[in-house]
């Protein structure tokens, strides 16, 4: 492709036919898990090896009727797993596919955003500070262009790359890191065939490690497990030591083995943390970390920019100031077309920032050259105390126009102005800024025969000021005053005047009343930002780097604070922060790797129904474990109490497949599809130390589990106690336990309202759970092959309806403590 026709790109159909040709833009990606691997490793889960012993035993004691209904369990667990597992890495393959690198490439002559992976060789990929190299390409086209290859070569320090020179020189690398300048490339190398696929190094191969939920569940499930196995040791002991049988003895324990491990846990927190990453995706927001999930609930600050967050990200030029007065459009006459003029050629060529292309519109609009014959010679990019940009263009005479905009106070000081302007200056900018314009000093200077190292080298003539408007989103409001009432102080950051950012708090909704800015913070010592921080929402003329300062302040404070940004400087702050949020529209490659969370639409609103999204998530997996550690109880008592007293045994592997039919989905579908309760932003932030498994709502989950476990002895033993055949008893305490399992899934719902409150909510899973339930349960008892393989006779409809009463009844205790907390002003929040 020559350079000429490159300008253009390729064509969509040139693309589709190489991608197709030579496979995506990706390196080798870890092996799959394919339908064997998982299913060898769902088998060597506790459960499964436990069935697998327990239908051997009944093979040993001659019952092959109960031998192949366990087996047939053991595939029918082992298929509804396999597919789950499969579903849930589906799902986060499918994540990690829209959280990967985009491009920004030219195709029919077109700038498109695509992903990393439809990158193909030979298309022109146009490059900028912050941009991940998204393959092997040489340049057609640089300026001041700085690539740090430390991925590639372990050196810390920035190449400079021209498109001329050395062939090395004119070469960017797959997975690099664009730290200054632009440039256009066409790309020669994809996928395997890049530098970084041959040395085999992966950029997107991170280890999470175990997230805080993990290892409290793993530390919790070795503690039952341990009690678990000892339990089981003990029964089978004394079922050998009373009853004088061993093969019986085995059974006894391994089902009591099967009734109390609490497998479940582990699949909770996968399922929920990926259907909730999913969920948020289709919110807009790409989870990143899973960590992010369980921390959005807990957030106490929400850090934000202005600019495209809380305001439209549409800007528009709206007043022209020179000459002591401000016009806008029409009026605007040569004069200020010349002011435009410069500002644009302060601005790239080809400008990605709102604002810039706003004065490019505004400077063509005239007629205004923009940029003027000539070339780009040199940029002087923002920097510490340098809040301003200028570029020098050298005209074909040999000579050098540097112009400038930037921050009035930076531009005004590099300035030939008497007091007076000054003053006027002054009293211009301010007044712009008080209607929350964005302002913009604008400087030429004319003649200069070489650029100068800096840009604060010589001195410039002041042409005028301009003044940009960027309308407030409609939904701020309302979302910062939800904020408020879920206990999470939002706080602006942006780098304009004090007087904008005052002014467009205020029509926030923000609190106003103090405005720190960059200076501000600079004459603050650690010890006086943090204290700073804990009432200040607005901070102007921050620069990027100030940012990491004040994320480190608030979290010194003790707040959880989550922090959007989207520069290259703002990676350290989003890094920093307990939930780094980059924008997804205008964010840098290396600001997107280095948050939890990115924005599709660089929207607050979304950052919001994140956080409520996340408040969600973390509801419904407390309140799964809750159910969980409920309804092992009754299943644990009823394999060990008959044994203790006599009686005949109650439950065998076949009853706690069965009930596994009902526990698993129940946790994994029923609770995750619950939606969060009208209140979930009324509340303050849960504690961030918090664990999962509270005091509490342990004790009211084993408080449940007891309260069937009665249920189901009270029958079971009143009925033995009345000379009732054993088959039948059996059935009308199952019967009792199958209801109450039920029912533990409705009062577990929500750890606020009762069981009639939430009755009807919507949750179509839990209703298709109770009716398959329901109807399994009447083929136990009705259905005479499947009741012999269960030991069931079949019992009366009175009989039925007394142990399905007792069972929905024994959890109603918890909808009066329900009710008592909330008359006492206090939720089951902890719980």
């Amino acid at each position: 492709m020559t350079q000429e026709s490159s300008l253009a790109g390729l064509t969509e159909g040139q693309a589709r036919a190489r991608l197709a040709a030579e496979g995506p833009n990706a390196l080798p990606e870890a092996k799959r898990h394919g339908w064997l691997a998982i299913a060898a490793s769902v088998l060597r889960e506790p459960m499964f090896l436990l069935l697998v012993g327990a239908a051997a035993v009944y093979l040993v004691l001659g019952d092959l009727t109960e031998a192949l209904v366990l087996a047939a369990s053991i595939v029918v667990v082992l298929a509804i797993t396999v597919v789950q597992e499969r579903r849930t890495e589906r799902t986060l393959e499918k994540l990690r596919d829209l959280s990967s690198p985009r491009a920004l490439v030219v195709r029919d002559g077109e700038q498109k955003r695509i992903a990393g992976r439809d990158v193909v060789r030979g298309d022109l990929v146009l490059l900028r500070e912050g941009d991940r190299v998204p393959a092997d390409a040489r340049l057609v086209e640089s300026h001041a262009l700085l690539v740090d290859e430390s991925l590639l070569t372990g050196e810390s320090f920035a190449v400079d790359k021209r498109a001329s020179g050395p062939d090395a020189a004119t070469r960017v690398f797959s997975g690099t890191l664009v730290v200054g300048g632009t440039a256009r490339a066409e790309v020669f190398a994809t996928g395997a065939t890049t530098e970084l696929g041959r040395i085999g190094v992966s950029v997107a191969q991170v280890d999470p490690g175990k997230t805080a939920l993990e290892r409290e569940t793993a530390r919790l499930v070795r503690v039952v497990a341990t009690v678990a196995v000892t339990l089981c040791v003990v029964v089978a002991l004394l079922y050998v030591a009373t009853r004088g049988d061993v093969l019986g003895g085995i059974l006894a324990g391994l089902t009591l083995a099967m009734a109390s491990v609490p497998e479940e846990f582990p699949v909770v927190l996968t399922v929920f943390l990926a259907l909730g990453a999913w969920r948020i995706a289709r919110d807009g927001v790409l989870t990143r970390r899973m960590p992010a999930i369980e921390m959005l609930g807990a957030a106490t600050v929400l850090c934000c920019d202005k600019t495209g967050t809380l305001t439209e990200n549409r800007m528009k030029l709206a007043q022209v100031w020179r000459d002591g007065a401000w016009r806008a459009q029409p009026s605007w006459s040569a004069p200020d077309g010349a002011v435009l003029s410069a500002a644009a050629l302060a601005s790239e060529p080809e400008p990605f920032d709102p604002m810039e292309r706003a004065l490019l519109e505004a400077s063509a609009g005239l007629g205004e050259a923009a940029p003027p014959p000539g070339r780009l010679a040199r940029r002087y990019p923002l920097a510490e105390g340098f809040l301003a940009v200028a570029h020098a263009w050298r005209s074909d005479a040999g000579t050098h126009v540097i112009a400038m905009k930037g921050a009035p106070e930076t531009v005004l000081a590099l300035c030939d102005a008497g007091a007076g302007d000054r003053e006027a200056i002054a009293a211009a900018v301010k007044d712009a800024a008080s209607r929350g314009l964005r302002v913009l000093a604008v400087a030429r200077a004319v003649g200069v025969p070489e650029p100068p190292a800096s840009a604060r080298d010589i001195r410039y003539a002041f042409l005028g000021l301009v003044a940009l408007a960027d309308p407030l989103r409609a939904t701020v409001p309302g979302a910062i005053a939800l904020c408020r009432r879920a206990g999470i102080r939002v706080v602006m950051i942006t780098g304009d005047h004090p007087a904008t950012a005052l002014a467009i708090a205020q029509e926030a909704g923000l609190d106003a009343s103090r405005v720190l800015t960059g200076t501000d913070l600079t004459r603050l010592d650690d010890a006086a930002l943090a204290e700073a921080a804990k009432t200040a929402q607005v901070f102007a003329r921050v620069r990027p780097e100030q940012k990491l300062r004040l994320v480190t302040a608030l979290r010194a404070t003790g707040e959880i604070v989550a922090m959007t940004g989207d520069g290259v400087n703002d990676a350290p702050a989003l890094k920093a922060a307990d939930i780094g949020i980059a924008m997804g529209r205008r964010g840098t490659d290396v600001a997107r790797e280095a948050a939890a969370l990115v924005l599709l639409e660089d929207d607050f609103t979304s950052i919001v129904g994140t956080v409520r999204l996340g408040r969600r998530i973390y509801d419904n997996i407390r309140n799964a474990m809750r159910y969980l550690v409920a309804v092992h109880v009754p299943l644990a008592g009823m394999s060990l109490l008959p044994l203790v007293l006599g009686w005949p045994l109650f439950i065998f592997p076949v009853h706690v497949v069965f009930l596994e039919f009902v526990i698993d989905p129940a946790c994994s579908i029923v609770f995750e599809a619950e939606r969060s309760d009208a209140h979930v932003m009324d509340r303050p932030p849960r504690p961030a130390g918090e664990p999962l498994f509270t005091r509490r709502g342990i004790a009211i989950g084993l408080l449940l589990g007891l309260a069937v476990l009665a249920a189901t002895a009270i029958v079971y033993g009143v009925l033995l106690a009345r000379a009732t055949p054993e088959g039948e008893a059996r059935a009308a305490a199952f019967a009792t336990l199958v209801v109450g399992n039920l029912a533990l899934i409705f009062s577990n719902r929500s750890h606020r309202f009762t069981v009639f409150e939430t009755a009807f909510a919507e949750n179509r899973a839990l209703w298709i759970i109770v009716a398959l339930a329901i109807a399994a349960l009447l083929a136990t008892l009705y259905v005479p092959p499947v009741a012999a393989v269960f030991r069931f006779a079949p019992i009366g409809a009175s009989l039925l309806g007394i142990a399905a009463l007792c069972g929905a009844a024994s959890v109603l205790w918890l909808d009066l403590y329900k009710l008592v907390q909330r008359s006492n002003g206090a939720g089951l929040r902890s719980a």
